[in-house]
């Protein structure tokens, strides 16, 4: 049980309240006022950030949400301040709700100027909205799940090469629909899995994907897989993987689940994702250079555009380098002194 959960739990087993604004600090570490909260009888589940009752919030523009909703809610102890409250509508979505409370607790933590609170807290908010539509949704894909199954398998190699997690977490960008999987600086990597018949043959979506502007290095993972019934390492559990070795690091583990909502992997579908168990044939990684077989941006002619292709591994075996080579490199850029604002 997560933190915030546990405080929750408690407040809705406090027994000397029975109606109003029921409220707890989340930590004296946090440095805004941000309290975990219940609404009785009802139960509803918040998250509320105090605030000078001088200061004008507009909630109006959030009145269409349905499985959640932001209100100002008056601190009856102070009349200068107020709440502003991130309330649970639906508790089908308690999980969901959860990971994204505490994701918007640590991103704020250090933040004491209140315009600048709020603007972070409305910004976060309309992340949400689009987070909570993706939940009602009936989950991955067979081809979404392949695809989020290599890149959490990718992401678990970089943990266990590297204790600074938050640095790998921070460099996996799949979820956010960037042009690779993950990228950090001057170096990216691109997944893609390949199964059934065509094990050989790795499909590109764009001409960003394998185009190394900017980039001093850019790698292309390929995990061959085979797909059985009840057999192998399921999606739930190489991400159950992954929450393990994260679990010595809160900051990191709430940034990985929340990722996960980004790239719409939700609780309640979970039992979608059971059967399927996945093994890896065969794992190689290529170095983008050279002559690589691909098609770059400054490639295009004028007027085209949606560029898809295909990649016959067979003609790629001289770009071939290790994992440690790979490992290496994408941690070098690291020590060296250029990110230490992780």
């Amino acid at each position: 049980m997560t933190r915030i959960d546990k405080i929750w739990s408690e407040l809705e087993n406090e027994k000397s309240f029975s109606h109003g604004l029921l409220i707890r600090r989340y930590s004296g570490d946090v440095l805004p006022e941000i309290y975990v909260a219940l609404i009785l009888p009802e139960k509803f589940r918040c998250v509320a950030a105090s605030f000078s009752s001088s200061i004008n919030i507009r909630t109006s523009i959030f009145s269409n949400l349905r499985d959640i909703c932001i209100e100002v809610f008056p601190d009856e102890t102070k009349s200068e301040r107020n709440y502003l409250l991130f309330k649970l509508l639906n508790n089908d979505y308690k999980d969901i709700f959860s990971v994204l409370c505490e994701d918007l607790i640590m991103n704020i933590s250090s933040v004491t100027n209140e315009d600048h609170l709020f603007r972070e807290l409305l910004k976060r908010f309309e992340k949400w909205k689009s987070l909570f539509t993706k939940a009602a949704a009936s989950g991955l894909s067979a081809e979404e799940q392949r695809g989020l199954f290599g890149e959490i398998y990718c992401l678990r190699k970089l943990l266990k090469f590297n204790a600074n997690f938050t640095y790998a977490i921070n460099s996996w960008v799949g979820p956010e629909k960037r042009p690779r999987d993950f990228q950090y600086s001057k170096w990216a990597i691109e997944v893609k899995t390949t199964h059934g018949n065509n094990h050989q043959i790795i499909h590109i979506n764009s001409e960003l994907q394998l185009d190394t502007t900017n980039l001093d290095h850019l790698f292309l993972y390929h995990l061959s897989l085979d797909i059985l019934q009840h057999s192998g390492e399921t999606l739930n559990q190489i991400i159950e993987s992954v929450r393990c070795i994260l679990s010595v690091d809160i900051f990191a583990l709430i940034a990985f689940n929340t990722k996960l909502l980004e790239a719409g992997y939700f609780s309640h579908h979970l039992e979608k994702y059971e059967s399927a168990g996945y093994f890896v044939r065969q794992n190689s990684y290529y170095w983008i250079r050279n002559n690589f077989p691909r098609i770059e941006e400054k490639d295009i002619r004028l007027g085209v555009g949606e560029v898809k292709y295909s990649i016959i591994t067979s003609y790629c075996t001289e770009y071939k380098v290790s994992e440690e080579y790979v490992l290496s490199t994408v941690y070098s850029s690291m020590t060296n002194g250029k990110h230490r604002d992780i």
